[in-house]
């Protein structure tokens, strides 16, 4: 015979969800500073094209 499952409380659930949000808000955070380093010139660990390799192909 099948059971009802318990209510989860409000204060788990609340938890979760701003797990969840945090999670989120800095993975955000980390985007956004990789974005300014690439743009700025500072970026070590991201590699990308450059205009100058694209020419060097041709």
């Amino acid at each position: 015979m099948a059971c009802p499952k318990k209510k989860t409380s409000s204060q788990k659930r609340d938890q979760r969800k701003a797990t969840w949000k945090k999670k989120a808000a800095r993975q955000a955070e980390k985007a956004l500073s990789l974005g300014k380093s690439v743009l700025t010139g500072r970026a070590k660990g991201f590699v990308y094209p450059t205009d100058e390799e694209e020419n060097t192909e041709e």
